[in-house]
């Protein structure tokens, strides 16, 4: 479902630098954590806590998630129009001149009207919750998954039945069911009910623990730049709401999101890589079978492994 009275959910349109949005200065997001938008935007005013959410980026589904939390600031904001008809319709072009170009009247001209304006600004936060999906989802199949196919808006309604039927038949029902954990029970109704919201408070000093036991390790795979190293729970953080001091490890994003699904496991008792037979046809991950983790597992890591693998792989 994606209306009704209990809740909404929403496909958000996300794009980093180029985001834009009627002519204006653009947006901050960071589609992991939190998505921001202003009281120019259609819609602005309907997002609401404990709505569900997909980002993608036109041409791809990047996550989904809930929403936790929205803040509201009063801010400047400079909005662009064109100097001949004085719409919002317009676009910057990199590489011709005259730099930009009106999609209303077609007149071409080097500078923009620039008028200053005060708006109502929304962030909203999402990461406990937030699950990546890259590509899982076309951005053609997303825009048929809205109620307004043809709709051009940045923030437009889903029909969440058939977005999660779709998930689900692409091998995605495990990632589901940890969304499901924080969702209320109209967007899944097998019976999950809504938890106390717990933003990942803590997480950047457990990942700075990780760091400084592992060094520049991806446990699974080896070395690699901090930057792309996450802090990767053995647990459901979700579930639980704690990071425990030996509960994680640091991995590759792609192994993080794959290791949280079940893909890929740690088997107790060897301490070697089992990858799921779903993802044995992909090279870069089937060659990590039967591979011994390059970290030293104390006994508590392997506790925690022991209940990841009981959970993925003896049921």
């Amino acid at each position: 479902m994606s209306g009704g009275q209990q809740g909404k959910a929403w496909l958000l349109m996300t794009v980093g630098d180029d985001r834009q949005h009627g002519g204006n200065s653009g947006y901050d997001d960071d589609p992991d954590v939190y998505y921001t938008w202003d009281s120019t935007v259609p819609n602005h005013a309907s997002v609401a806590r404990g709505d569900a959410i997909a980002l993608w980026d036109k041409k791809r589904l990047l996550g989904i998630s809930v929403v936790e939390d929205i803040e509201e600031t009063i801010r400047e904001k400079l909005l662009f129009r064109c100097p001949h008809c004085h719409k919002a319709g317009i676009k910057e072009r990199k590489s011709k001149a005259p730099r930009f170009k009106c999609y209303k009247c077609r007149r071409e001209f080097e500078s923009p009207i620039i008028r200053p304006v005060t708006v109502k600004e929304y962030r909203s936060r999402h990461d406990a919750a937030w699950t990546p999906f890259e590509a899982l989802i076309t951005g053609a199949e997303l825009r048929e998954l809205c109620e307004s196919p043809k709709s051009q808006l940045s923030m437009r309604l889903l029909r969440w039945d058939a977005f999660q039927e779709l998930l689900n038949d692409r091998g995605a029902g495990r990632a589901l069911e940890r969304v499901a954990h924080r969702a209320p029970d109209y967007f899944f109704p097998q019976g999950h009910r809504l938890e106390v919201v717990r933003v990942r408070r803590g997480q950047r000093p457990f990942r700075d623990h990780l760091l400084e036991l592992q060094g520049e390790l991806c446990a699974l795979t080896g070395e690699a730049p901090a930057r792309i190293l996450e802090a990767g729970h053995l647990y459901s953080y979700a579930e639980l709401g704690v990071h425990h001091k030996h509960g994680g490890l640091l991995l590759r994003r792609d192994i993080h999101r794959l290791f949280d699904d079940g893909w890929l496991a740690i088997d107790p008792s060897r301490h070697t890589i089992d990858v799921a037979e779903s993802l044995g046809r992909f090279p870069q991950y089937a060659w990590l079978a039967g591979k011994r983790v390059r970290v030293r597992l104390n006994d508590d890591q392997v506790e925690w492994i022991e209940r990841h693998w009981s959970e993925h792989r003896m049921r």
